[in-house]
């Protein structure tokens, strides 16, 4: 097996016995990324010298004895994380020259355990988008087939894994950002409950919705990579101030006994015939590990896209009138005054997708407008949280597909957005309700083409998630097939 093929755990172990250093690793992965890159396009940016000079400083802390999980490993981000000193673009040409000031919390947490950085990943313009097409550099392809979209918005960060151009990396989830990516390559992607993660240093999208994640090889991996950013920040607001739990110690092997809960809202007509067979052989595979089935209703879940839409755009266009051509990012060259530079700044910079969702949630927030779409959107909302507290009381987590379809075709969907916007028709309640889910390997479809199985959990429930997760993992083999690369 190549360096460039091991988990986090597995290189661990290798760093620590001194059989592999982390400047060995670190030049695997870089050739590695190298040889693959133009095939698959996951990166925005390669840091080679920094990933080296972080490497070589790993080595030295392992030869002292302070080695912690992630010390040596290789990670990459989506290009949505601050990282002080290297190009941050958000896959905007808006943002095509800055250089931020100050690191992410999340990604200083990975500094601080010795973790090295590879480079910045190709996701969606300003994380908006199911596909990778709306990028300003390009759209990455799917590992599996290169005809296919990776998914969106961090489809960099799922085709990174699935090329194994890293050992693991972040990306962000808003309405199922890591979550479907995860599943269309093939390997682990976890939404933690809103407020477990810091979200403080990345770019915002739709602020009461984003939330940052792992995706990784095995659920092992995705435990480690979680402890290592979860917890309290006093720079984010919206960080919540509870005890971070020991997920290792969570993936005991056992469910016997655990509640899962099948929604008939997410069983529907419409569902691919390889999605609905994957999942009947996942609910098997569970009975088989001794967990006990529950039919359960998420009833408000019809209205949990135009709910999605009205939010998510409202906060972006908030979010992204800081974009101005004045402070940062990109300035036009040809404007006679301020409001033609604001326009003109703004008209190339932008998208057309991110464009679309500024018009969508201005004229929700407008006069006349703002009951009736943005104030109504927020009360359904309520509605749809309740679903899944109500639901809880019987269950202890929910198991349904995580997207309709497996990786549909590049160009498909890119003229039919609201087509574009129903791929997250199974991941966006979570987000509405603001509890964790997370994606697993659990087969192919006809084509060859990778399908996860969503584990939704209580909020702050992530244990359990990792564990039911894990479980299912040890009973199948899907994770550890390999995209023909």
């Amino acid at each position: 097996m190549e360096i460039y093929d091991l988990t986090i755990h597995e290189l661990h172990d290798k760093l620590k016995t001194g059989e592999v250093s982390a400047v060995e690793a670190t030049s695997a992965m870089l050739d590695r990324i190298e040889t693959v890159e133009p095939q698959i396009g996951s990166f925005i940016t390669v840091a080679p010298e920094q990933a080296l000079a972080d490497a070589a400083a790993a080595d030295r802390r392992i030869a002292a004895k302070d080695i912690d999980l992630l010390t040596g490993i290789p990670l990459a981000l989506k290009d949505i994380f601050l990282t002080e000193g290297i190009r941050t673009t958000c896959g905007s040409k808006i943002l095509n020259n800055f250089v931020p000031p100050y690191s992410a919390t999340s990604f200083e947490k990975l500094k601080q355990a010795g973790a090295v950085l590879l480079g910045k990943l190709n996701q969606d313009e300003f994380a908006m988008g199911s596909s990778n097409e709306s990028s300003a550099y390009g759209c990455t392809r799917n590992p599996w087939d290169q005809t296919r979209i990776p998914g969106g918005s961090s489809g960099g960060s799922a085709a990174a894994i699935a090329a194994r151009q890293a050992t693991a990396t972040l990306g962000t989830d808003t309405g199922g950002s890591i979550r479907q990516p995860a599943s269309h390559c093939g390997c682990v992607g976890l939404k933690p409950t809103y407020g477990r993660v810091s979200r403080y240093g990345v770019i915002a999208y739709a602020s009461s919705l984003d939330q940052v994640g792992p995706l990784t090889r095995d659920v092992t991996d995705s435990a480690i990579m979680l402890a290592a950013v979860a917890g309290h920040d006093p720079k984010d607001s919206t960080s919540v101030d509870v005890a971070v739990p020991d997920y290792l110690a969570a993936l005991t092997g056992t469910i016997k006994g655990l509640r899962i809960g099948l929604p008939k809202e997410y069983y529907i007509a419409g569902l691919d015939a390889d999605v609905q067979s994957a999942m009947n052989s996942a609910i098997e595979t569970y009975r088989r590990l001794g967990a006990e089935f529950v039919d359960i209703s998420l009833p408000h879940t019809d209205y949990a896209v135009a709910t999605y839409y009205l939010i998510a755009t409202a906060e972006a266009s908030s979010n992204l009138a800081r974009y101005d051509g004045v402070r940062f990012g990109h300035r036009t060259e040809n404007a006679d005054n301020l409001l033609e530079m604001y326009c003109k700044s703004r008209s190339e910079g932008f998208g057309a997708e991110v464009k679309r969702r500024i018009m969508l949630g201005t004229y929700a927030l407008s006069a006349g407008y703002y009951d009736a779409y943005y104030v109504k959107a927020q009360k359904v909302r309520t509605l749809i949280m309740r679903d899944f507290i109500q639901a809880f009381e019987g269950v202890d987590v929910i198991l349904t597909p995580v997207a309709p379809t497996p990786a549909f075709r590049i160009g498909e969907k890119t003229n039919d957005p609201l087509q574009m916007y129903l791929s997250d028709i199974f991941t966006i309640p979570v987000n509405l309700a603001g509890t964790c889910g997370i994606s697993v390997p659990a087969g192919f479809s006809a084509d060859g083409l990778p399908i996860g199985l969503q584990l939704i959990g209580k909020p702050f429930g992530e244990e359990t998630i990792l564990r039911a997760a894990h479980a299912f993992e040890q009973a199948t083999d899907w994770h550890m097939k390999r995209a023909p690369l």
